[in-house]
């Protein structure tokens, strides 16, 4: 259970900034 969550932590962590960024392209 720690690994998915390790792994859903690094991938939240790695998509965060793409993510940030569509958010403020869509909301312009």
């Amino acid at each position: 259970l720690w690994a998915v969550k390790a792994f859903s932590l690094a991938k939240s962590i790695s998509t965060g900034n793409s993510k940030s960024f569509f958010v403020r392209q869509t909301n312009k």
